[in-house]
């Protein structure tokens, strides 16, 4: 199952996180939902993918 771990307006924003996070090593997908942007990881790395983008 997917988990939601970032919603931005900002395409730009997205595609960093996105990018960040698969160089290092997630499974990601973006979704949009109106006008948000969605980051979604596989449930089992969401706690990790925080890291990540904390240090982002």
């Amino acid at each position: 199952m997917w988990t939601v771990i970032y919603v931005t307006h900002d395409g730009n924003d997205a595609q960093h996180i996105k990018d960040k996070l698969t160089s290092e090593g997630f499974l990601v997908k973006m979704r949009e939902n109106n006008s948000l942007i969605e980051i979604l990881v596989p449930e089992l790395e969401a706690n990790e993918a925080h890291v990540i983008i904390d240090q982002y």
